[in-house]
């Protein structure tokens, strides 16, 4: 099994490349068992939500 360093990493890569399927199987492995993972997984998307929706110029360009 991957330790949570080496699962947070292919977490970060997975935002830029697609991951190999043994990359992706031991992943969802580790995230099947590690509760604080799933909660970076989670926090890693809000940020890149929230990172895409600025440089699109936010909820200011919205009201505009």
């Amino acid at each position: 099994m991957k330790s949570c360093r080496e699962a947070t990493r292919l977490m970060s890569e997975s935002q830029e490349r697609n991951l190999p399927f043994g990359e992706q199987a031991s992943l969802k492995l580790h995230l099947a068992m590690c509760a604080p993972c799933r909660n970076f997984g989670k926090q890693l998307r809000i940020l890149r939500r929230i990172s895409k929706s600025y440089a699109e110029g936010g909820p200011e360009k919205a009201e505009e």
